[in-house]
């Protein structure tokens, strides 16, 4: 199986990727490092917004909604 990198809103639902970067500098990777969001963290989107946005992700045992252009900056390859 090839892991390829893509980002965290590439996923589908009830999938689960691994982070393997943040492609982001300043307040958000601070926000995203505070929400435990690092390297070799598991994540699995587990829901959608009626309107598609934001997405809740499954992180570390805690539901945490994240916008899908925030999420763009979140590097991940498949578990």
């Amino acid at each position: 199986m090839i892991r390829a990198n893509r980002t965290l809103n590439s996923i589908k639902l009830n999938d689960t990727a691994k982070v393997t970067a943040l492609i982001v500098d300043g307040e958000l990777r601070r926000r995203f490092l505070d929400l435990g969001i690092i390297n070799g963290t598991e994540i699995r989107p587990l829901y959608a917004s009626p309107l598609g946005d934001p997405t809740a992700y499954l992180i570390r045992g805690t539901v945490i909604a994240i916008r899908e252009d925030e999420a763009r900056f979140i590097q991940v390859t498949n578990c």
